[in-house]
This record gives structure tokens, sequence and C-alpha cells, in this order.
């Protein structure tokens, strides 16, 4: 049987636990037997940064051929030129009266955005009819619609949530027009499956979908109790950590200074070290530098490995907005790190369960409390690490390829696909 993944953008070059996912979801299916493929579509030259199971082709559709009407980028000059400032200036205004052009002539935004959709949905719909796939799984909601936008596929889909599902198709999280909402929404009419990762995420999906829905949570790697973070021994510094995409709007690692920042005089012997890399690389260096943290608090850039760098540290800090799992949480909770996050933020609040592995907080005065005590009881770290990595033992590599194996098993069956 031939299987094809659709993550329509970011997998090439790509690090994120999309990405990661993925990668891994193909290796199951291609070593459990079926022909699998992964498609993109990018103006981009790249490769996959996970590894892939050396039977799994990818492909990358993109044309540059393809008729797409695109806005001009905005670009605010921030540099002190005056020449560059009234060149930029005269170039904004201009991609200003332009766009505004583009629209009216498009019938408005909707139909710009409705035009050039359906452009890219063609052209997926020729690459899949030459394919001919007996199951497809998108990545995302986002990579559904651009498949399925105005074509008719009798070919099986399933949907991997790797969020919670409103996120995906409502305007929950800001920043989406009443015209998306609508066409994300009516995409889950083409669904025969879904995947989500919690249990509880079930009330989340729109009353549109009527397919098969089956839990199967991320895998985490498994740590042996024996090689945990050792808690009670005496160290001339220790580490808060954070491990996660520099992003504010998201993960709120200007929280985690802040809160650091009225806690540093009195411990001086503990520092705050994040690892990712991101968009607010500048405002959280800036917001170090301010409060005068440069030599506590340190910006170290990407890391392949993070559970080595968790085993160096003392407490993990992730005071996200909102998760869909947490994948750098749960793999500090497996190596027997005390976590502390929000209350409110989805996924965060379903792996950590308050006071037994961890700590959540309903504001920022509060995880500043919990931070101090973990600071000060290493029998508490102790403690809670050890329970934080038993709790983890659910989400296995070899749970979530059961899951998926049973569950691709389950909607081609009913759908009377037969494997070749």
């Amino acid at each position: 049987m031939k299987i094809l993944l659709i993550q329509h953008l970011y997998f090439l070059n790509g690090i994120g636990g999309t990405e990661k996912i993925c990668s891994t979801l193909a290796n199951i299916l291609s070593t459990n037997g079926y022909v699998v493929e992964i498609a993109t579509n990018e103006n981009i030259k790249g490769s996959p940064v996970f590894p892939l199971h050396k039977s799994v082709k990818v492909t990358n559709i993109f044309d540059a051929n393809l008729e797409q009407k695109l806005e001009l980028p905005i670009y605010n000059y921030k540099g002190t030129n005056p020449l560059l400032w009234l060149k930029y200036k005269a170039r904004k205004k201009y991609s200003k009266w332009y766009n505004r052009r583009l629209k009216q002539r498009m019938g408005g935004e909707a139909k710009l955005f409705q035009f050039n959709l359906r452009k890219r949905a063609i052209l997926w719909k020729d690459y899949i009819d030459g394919l001919k796939p007996d199951l497809i799984i998108t990545m995302s909601i986002g990579s559904l619609l651009e498949i399925t936008y105005g074509n008719t596929l009798s070919i099986p889909i399933i949907d991997s949530v790797n969020g919670r599902p409103d996120y995906d198709y409502t305007n929950v999280l800001g920043g989406r027009k009443a015209y998306m909402v609508d066409l994300l929404t009516a995409s889950f009419d083409h669904l025969d499956g879904v995947q989500i990762l919690f249990d509880s995420y079930r009330d989340f999906l729109p009353s549109n979908f009527s397919g098969q829905c089956d839990v199967i949570a991320n895998p985490i790697q498994q740590v042996d109790p024996h090689d945990l973070v050792i808690h009670d021994r005496i160290k001339e510094r220790y580490k808060i950590i954070h491990v996660g995409r520099l992003d504010t709007e998201c993960k709120q690692q200007h929280v985690a200074i802040a809160i650091f920042a009225d806690l540093a005089n009195k411990y001086p012997n503990w520092d705050l070290e994040f690892w990712g890399i991101g968009p607010d690389f500048d405002r959280l260096n800036t917001q170090i530098c301010d409060l005068g943290l440069a030599e506590r608090v340190f910006l170290r850039g990407f890391t392949d490995n993070p559970l080595i760098k968790m085993r160096d540290a003392d407490i993990f800090i992730f005071p996200s907005k909102y998760e869909g799992f947490g994948l750098a949480l749960a793999e500090a909770m497996s190596i027997g790190l005390p976590s502390i996050g929000f209350s409110t933020c989805s996924g965060v609040n379903e792996l950590i369960k308050h006071s037994q592995n961890g700590f959540l907080a309903l504001d920022e005065q509060q995880m500043a409390l919990y931070l101090e005590q973990l600071i000060m009881d290493p029998s508490l770290r102790s403690r809670l690490g050890v329970q934080s990595n038993l709790a983890m033992k659910a989400y296995s590599f070899e749970n979530m390829a059961k899951g998926w194996l049973n569950l691709v098993e389950t909607v081609t069956r009913s759908l009377g696909v037969k494997a070749r």
C-alpha cells in the first residue's frame, strides 16, 4: 500500500515538532511494509533535517511557473541613513498602493486568497493523480486545505493534529480572517480520520467532522530511572533551563527572564539558560542586557540533542501561553527535571500534574513562588523529577507506532482499501 504524507510548508530544513513527527511517522510506516512518500511545496532548496528511512521518498512539487498573484512585502527601515529612509519610505508607500489595487482587482482579500489557493490545489491534484496513493496523511489542516480546495479526491485522508484542534481552524489565537476560518473548518468534510494528542482534545473538533478519531500521543525518548538528573549533589552553579523556539507570543521566554530577574540577587549561584532559535532573539537579548543579567541569563542557540543540555540542568521552566503537546517539556520530564508551566496552557496542563510531577501556576507571581520552592529544596526537585520520569512512560515510541498502524488499518479497512 502506498501512503502519501503531506506537509505543504516548512518540511525542508525544518527543525520543529511537526517536521520531527512527520519524519518519525514516515519511518514507522516504511519499516512496517508501506511505500511512503513525503510531499511539500516550498520555494527553497533544502533537505529534511530529521533522519528518514532509506526507502522514504521526499518530493517538492514547487513550480516557479505556477500563477500566483502575490502582494508586495511591507518593509520598515530601522537604520539611521536619511537617504535609505526616504528610499524605503517610498517603496513602502508604493507597496501599500500596489497591494490595495491588487485586492480591488481580484474582488477583495478573500477572493485573492482563494485564487492563489485554487491554483496550488490544482498543482496538488495533478501530482496526487500521478502518484495514485492509497492513503493520504496531512500534517496539518492547512495542508489538508491546500490539497482539497475545489478538488474531488477519492483517496481516504487522515489528518495529524499536532496541536489542540481548534488552534488549526478557528481564530482563538488571533490573526485569522473570517474567510480563512470558514475554509479551514469546511476542510474537515474531506477527512476520514483524525489523530489527536489527548483525549480531551476531542471536544475541540468541529461539528462537521464525522470520521474516525484516535488518540495517539507524540513519542518521548525514554530514560532509564538510573540515568535521571541527580538533584542531591552539591554544585558550584545550578541551572534553570528552557528549550523551545524563541517566540514570545507563544513560548513567552520574556516571562521566565522577568521572573528570574526578581530572584537572581537572592540566589547568586543560579543561572537561566535558553536553547533554541527564533524571531525574538533580539528582543530577549535586549531584555537580558537591560536587566543587567548578561552573565546570568544565556541564549545558547540551536541544539540537536536537547537531552544532553537538560541533563546538566536542575529545573525546567516552560511559561508558554499555548501548546499542542509540549515536546520539550515532555523530554525534560522524562530525564527527571521538575517542571513549571501555566495551568491555563493546553498540552502543558495535560503533562504536568500539579504537585505530583511539577507545578502549574495561575500567574507569573505564583510561578515565581514555585520556582523559588524548587531552588531551595533539592529533595523536592528529586521527588518531582522521579515522578515526571514515570509519567512519561506512557509516551513511548512503541505506543505511537501501534496507534498509527491501528488508525491506518482501521480507516483503510473501513473504506475497502486493499494492500497492493
